[in-house]
């Protein structure tokens, strides 16, 4: 299947999006992480890519508060059950990586959560700038910086 990457500015820096013609694949904060991917892409727009960039946008104002776009995920079945409970938090919530561990049946797996967070190849989508620690405090956001989680936050639930 052929991987598609594009470049769109947005409120958290620049960001590197890969699609298929089917699905979202892949977004990197930075070209590198991107890369790292090992998959040959082609530098073109395809409806899918479109789509794409539409829904962050759309995002990113306060317009849409759920993506519509499919997702294409590859992990280990851990990562794989921590994804999907991401994508069960709903819109303007916070749960901490304990709950995420209990969720995906294995309680005691908090740092393992927090792998598998920031292994995440769709952030912002499969949401786990809306995990925190279990004081409350922000904690790492997908390898980069907690402002970005912040803003993400503070979108989602404007003081």
């Amino acid at each position: 299947m052929q991987l598609y990457m594009s470049e769109v500015e947005s409120p958290l820096g620049k960001l590197y999006l890969g699609v298929t013609e089917k699905a979202v694949k892949y977004i990197a904060y930075d070209e590198a992480t991107f890369l790292q991917q090992g998959m040959d892409f082609k530098l073109e727009e395809n409806e899918m890519m479109k789509r794409l960039k539409v829904e962050l946008g759309a995002f990113f104002v306060g317009e849409i508060d759920s993506f519509t776009v499919p997702l294409e995920v590859r992990g280990t079945d851990f990562q794989m059950k921590v994804w999907q409970s991401l994508q069960q938090i709903p819109y303007g919530a916070v749960v901490s990586y304990k709950d995420i561990a209990e969720r995906a049946g294995s309680p005691k797996a908090v740092r393992a959560v927090g792998q598998a967070n920031r292994a995440n190849p769709i952030p912002i989508i499969i949401p786990c700038h809306r995990v925190i620690q279990a004081g409350g405090k922000l904690g790492g956001y997908n390898g980069s910086d907690v402002d970005r989680k912040r803003w993400l936050l503070n979108r989602e639930m404007p003081f």
